[in-house]
């Protein structure tokens, strides 16, 4: 089956790379880094021990900040080679970690092949192999077993949805995770649903997302973002995928009666849509700002967050936050940031790849669950309207993350025993 799966990747790679090319129009970071997607790199590393730390996108290299600093922390002897599959991933891991020097260098991984993941490996060399959440590589794995390399897959998930996938692909999937070292889940259901599929070694630490520490730089954005606001009542629904704009801005020109001076800020969760966000706005004959033209005073009925790595500071901004890719069956995004600084969340029917910390914030009262886009706004203004509702929820939501913190330190000290 691995065998296939590699024809199958170079019989596709003309395909790939054509894309590669054509998404780097909007965004010119696909057009750079070419030679180490097919793993070829540059100078040799020093000797010094290097640990991989695999974060695909902007979400998982958030998320990995807590392990990359520990890790940091505890083995003062080694490096974190930070590596990623988006340009945005990449601009995130340079942004959070670039006060490191060469203590945090950064790759492109390359695409699954035997060949260029050999390649990859012999140039880095890393001492452990760390994939966060639910990066499973089959060929990765394998090489990584060939090379004395452990795998560890930490902040470990696997939804019931993603399960039915793996075990539709069979043997190449009980392959890999039978091959990788050790597991650090998020809960108890994910642990036995990985469990499942063979992964030998499964312990369960919880999720190192608790312990992001929002940025002093971050709030201080948000505070000035909010001055800008001028005391109005702000809802954002951050991380918007396609499909739920065009609902949410529908469904907010609708409303008989918006709280006094309601803003509405959209944070799309892809960069390459801002534009097409905007065009919606405007269509709908709404007024508009955008975050990269920010105005002394935002009066518009609508600021689009047309900006990267801030989205602590718009949770920082707003009274309330919706978080994106719920109201369509998309999956939902990561509602922890938005719990430990303390509003109220608000999310749609569909948040499988988050559903044991949605269902625990909503039974903490700390976040609300909404069947449609009139109902979210409807229930957006209501919390508006109420100070103490929204004081009394922003406290349960904070309440929430803060009795889930210390992920981070259990994960370490299991990574510990695998790190040469």
């Amino acid at each position: 089956m691995r065998l296939l799966y590699s024809f199958m990747w170079w019989l596709a790679l003309p395909l790939v790379l054509g894309r590669l090319w054509w998404r780097g129009r909007r965004e010119p970071g696909y057009r750079t880094h070419l030679g180490e997607r097919l793993g070829f790199h540059g100078r040799k590393l020093d000797r010094r021990p290097t640990i991989m730390v695999h974060a695909v996108s902007v979400g998982e290299t958030r998320a990995a900040e807590p392990l990359v600093e520990a890790l940091l922390a505890a083995r003062p002897d080694c490096r974190i080679l930070l590596t990623h599959m988006t340009p945005t991933g990449r601009a995130t891991g340079r942004a959070l970690f670039g006060k490191h020097g060469e203590r945090v260098v950064q790759s492109f991984l390359p695409y699954d092949t035997g060949f260029m993941v050999g390649r990859f490996l012999r140039h880095f060399e890393p001492a452990i192999c760390i994939l966060m959440e639910t990066e499973v590589w089959p060929n990765l794995i394998h090489g990584c077993a060939a090379h004395g390399v452990p795998v560890a897959l930490v902040n470990a998930r696997l939804s019931e949805r993603s399960l039915r996938r793996g075990r539709k692909i069979g043997r190449l999937m009980t392959d890999a995770a039978r091959a990788i070292t050790v597991v650090a889940a998020q809960t108890e259901a994910d642990a036995a649903r990985i469990a499942s599929l063979g992964a030998p070694n499964v312990a369960v630490t919880g999720s190192i997302k608790f312990d992001v520490v929002p940025p002093q730089a971050a709030l201080d954005t948000g505070a000035m973002l909010r001055a800008r606001f001028a005391r109005r009542p702000v809802f954002l629904c951050a991380s918007t995928r396609e499909g739920e704009e065009a609902l949410i801005l529908d469904a907010f020109k609708a409303m008989d009666a918006r709280p006094a001076g309601m803003l509405l800020v959209l944070v799309p969760r892809h960069p390459q849509r801002f534009d097409e966000v905007a065009r919606m706005v405007v269509e709908r004959g709404l007024s508009l700002a955008r975050r990269s033209a920010l105005p002394d005073r935002v009066d518009a009925d609508v600021l689009l967050g047309d900006s990267m790595g801030e989205m602590f500071a718009y949770y920082a901004a707003c009274d309330c936050a919706f978080i994106g890719g719920s109201l369509l069956p998309l999956g939902g995004q990561n509602l922890i940031e938005a719990c430990a600084l303390g509003r109220p969340v608000l999310v749609g029917e569909h948040t499988f790849n988050f559903l044991q910390a949605t269902e625990e914030a909503v039974a903490a009262g700390g976040a609300l669950r909404v069947p449609d886009a009139a109902s979210l706004l409807h229930t957006a203004a209501g919390l508006l309207e109420n100070a103490d509702r929204l004081t009394a929820m922003g406290a349960r939501a904070l309440a929430f993350a803060a009795r889930h913190r210390g992920a981070t330190l259990h994960t370490v000290e299991l990574l510990q025993r695998f790190i040469a």
